[in-house]
């Protein structure tokens, strides 16, 4: 018996299964078996069978553990799904901008970090990825950072084209990220939200969809001001994305003088929230009152604007209780040096009292509680009346919009702005979250840049893949056993390439997903290959 390929014409040759016998003087051949449907793998196992090199052999081969193969599969697919392998293209320095997105969602790290990460993971298999080293990731970072316009504006047309339109309202809103080196070129100090005072940062500023979905990142200087970020990004969306008109929704104190230029002359209307030092102004002269601030949203027309007025009281609330934290925590201050001053004959009564009295005004309590020594030891009054009038505004808010009521009515006001909560949300999931787009361990302004482009790019997998689970299995908020982005990631890295050695050929195999492994990579849409279609992923 001998295995032997027929030509097909046009088709693929057929693989047949034969063996030849003696009729009379001639020597015929038929056919036994037609192997056309078989694996390559399985046909050459076969074919050296026939020929005898496995005579002698016994026992079942065993399998070798490989590279974890279905994280970087299915990362990979959901990165398509987003769109992400149509705008990079194929060329090896897109490949390797693939490669980082994708490790930013599973392992985060430096350059040198996910190159350690990939001798683990079925690079070659799944991406068709060759070897490379941190040198190579670099050179891709700098190539992204010269296609991120183009790539931000592709992504955009496919947002379009899946939206049925432009987007009639966008997001944006802004964030610092600390630095923990001093040698990168956009290093500087300015106002740290990150509570580290004292250490260089860069502000990233992020423009979102009204559903959250990432449109374009920009990275400033550290010491660049919230306000002066805003006409970009209105050159982002008038010359760039070629938006007529447009909604710009930004976080309070950020749409000032400068920025409310740019967006009318280019014909774009905003809806911001007021700083309370502006609410306190218009409450002063008489254009805003206090009653009017309730659980539902009430609506002032003042000049050209529209002033949408609401009272959170989960906000206020929560004020209350930091604010009884506070106090409490004052009472124990004031004990404990009391106490200190009669155990200690040392101690002065007037250095714990400018002390303390620096502490009130550092937590903002200054307006209502006075610190004093009485009898000779400290002690801390309360005006509730002060405290009253001081704390009026809390858990209150006031938007400010020329969008028309025809257009946006009050409610709707309101709700847009409070969809900035998805862009805060995507902050602390590229900051400190899942991305973890800090440390930074890049220096030049352009890798900076593409390393933060890199991450919003992450963050959009990472919103696919969310979504997906969320609609599968729920959130942790219905079910504490609820499937995570880092759960499900965690489950598929348990599957791995299996290598049996049979003689001098080695066949890769797939394993068997257990029964989670399976619900997960069917909620995500991402199957695993059938093993004759391994090789040509």
């Amino acid at each position: 018996m001998y295995i032997t390929a027929v030509p097909n014409r046009n088709s693929p040759p057929a693989i047949l299964l034969r063996e030849s016998f003696r009729d009379g003087d001639k020597v015929r051949t038929r056919t036994l078996a037609n192997l056309t449907s078989w694996a390559p793998e399985r046909i050459d196992a076969l074919r050296r069978a026939l020929k005898g090199e496995f005579d002698g052999f016994t026992g079942e081969p065993q399998p070798v553990c490989g590279p974890i193969f279905a994280v970087l599969l299915a990362l990979k697919q959901l990165a398509e799904r987003v769109g992400l392998l149509q705008v990079l293209g194929a060329e090896r320095w897109a490949t390797l901008v693939l490669f980082l997105i994708l490790a930013r969602v599973a392992a985060q790290g430096s350059r040198l970090a996910a190159v350690r990460w990939a001798t683990q993971h079925a690079g070659a298999e799944t991406l068709g990825l060759q070897p490379f080293d941190e040198d190579d990731l670099y050179e891709a970072l700098d190539r992204l950072a010269e296609e991120q316009e183009d790539v931000e504006d592709a992504l955009y047309r496919r947002t379009v084209w899946q939206r049925g339109g432009s987007p009639t309202v966008v997001l944006y809103d802004v964030t610092s990220s600390s630095l923990e080196g001093e040698q990168n070129a956009l290093a500087a100090c300015g106002y740290n939200r990150d509570k580290k005072p004292g250490k260089a940062q860069i502000v990233l500023g992020l423009l979102t969809a009204a559903e959250g979905e990432p449109l374009a990142v920009q990275v400033y200087e550290g010491n660049t001001a919230d306000p002066v970020t805003v006409p970009e990004q209105v050159h982002t969306l008038r010359t760039r994305f070629g938006i007529t008109e447009v909604v710009f929704v930004g976080d309070r104190g950020m749409v000032k003088a400068k920025g409310k230029r740019a967006l009318t002359t280019a014909g774009f209307r905003s809806i911001t929230a007021l700083t309370m030092p502006q609410v306190r102004r218009l409450l002063q002269t008489q254009v805003l009152r206090t009653e009017w601030f309730t659980t539902h949203v009430h609506e002032v027309i003042h000049g050209s604007v529209r002033l949408i007025l609401r009272r959170s009281e989960a906000l206020r609330q929560q004020a209350a209780r930091r604010r009884a934290d506070t106090w409490a925590k004052l009472q124990r201050l004031i004990t404990a040096r009391n106490t200190f001053v009669q155990t200690s004959k040392r101690a002065r009564l007037e250095t714990g009292l400018r002390t303390l009295q620096a502490w009130v005004k550092r937590h903002k309590l200054e307006a209502f509680v006075h610190v004093s020594l009485h009898d000779g030891r400290l002690m801390a009054t309360l005006d509730t009346a002060a405290q009253a009038e001081a704390t009026v505004l809390e858990g209150c808010y006031v938007l400010e919009t020329a969008v028309p009521q025809t257009a946006l009515d009050a409610q709707a006001v309101h709700d847009r702005y409070r969809d900035l909560h998805e862009v805060e949300h995507d902050f602390r999931t590229m900051k400190t979250g899942l991305l973890e787009v800090r440390p930074i361990f890049v220096r030049k302004a352009p890798r900076t840049r593409a390393h933060v482009l890199v991450t919003m790019l992450a963050l959009k997998v990472v919103r696919e893949m969310r979504r997906a689970l969320v609609a599968a299995f729920g959130t942790t908020d219905d079910d504490k056993m609820a499937v995570t982005v880092e759960d499900a990631l965690v489950a598929l890295a348990r599957l791995c390439l299996l290598t049996y050695h049979v003689q001098d050929t080695a066949v890769p195999r797939l394993p068997t997903p257990d029964e989670r492994q399976e619900a997960i990579l069917n909620a995500l849409g991402t199957p695993l290959p059938t093993t004759r279609s391994l090789r040509k992923m």
